[in-house]
């Protein structure tokens, strides 16, 4: 697996509490398509307290994407609801989750809006 995606991941899981999902709850699946290959990641968020696994389990949210796009995601390099709208990635089940949860992906590194400011705070 990449390694942005790991990591984005990994981090998810370690953070434990995220305040900017604390009134959200509800399970959204990753699944990266590559081919034949889907590589699935579970995100179970309960009140803002996250938990992630590598399940190819029901959820509210399913998100398909290929690797490749979701490392670019992951970078910062990407945005994932202009993919969204652009058709490079599919949302089935609850859209509000992906909106909610695509607060915690990194802004473009050369941006110099709220969002760039807020990760190198965090970095």
């Amino acid at each position: 697996m990449a390694d942005a995606t790991t990591r984005f991941f990994e981090d998810l899981d370690r953070r434990g509490y995220e305040p900017l999902l604390a009134k959200t709850s509800g399970t959204l699946r990753f699944d990266l398509q590559e081919g034949a290959h889907t590589h699935h990641w579970m995100v179970r968020i309960d009140r803002g307290n996250l938990r992630v696994t590598q399940e190819d389990r029901e959820a509210d949210t399913v998100v398909g994407v290929s690797p490749a796009l979701f490392e670019d995601l992951a970078a910062g390099r990407e945005h994932g609801i202009a993919a969204i709208l652009r058709g490079d990635v599919t949302v089935s089940g609850d859209p509000r989750l992906i909106v909610q949860v695509e607060r915690l992906f990194p802004g473009d590194p050369h941006s110099r809006g709220p969002r760039r400011f807020f990760h190198r705070e965090v970095d």
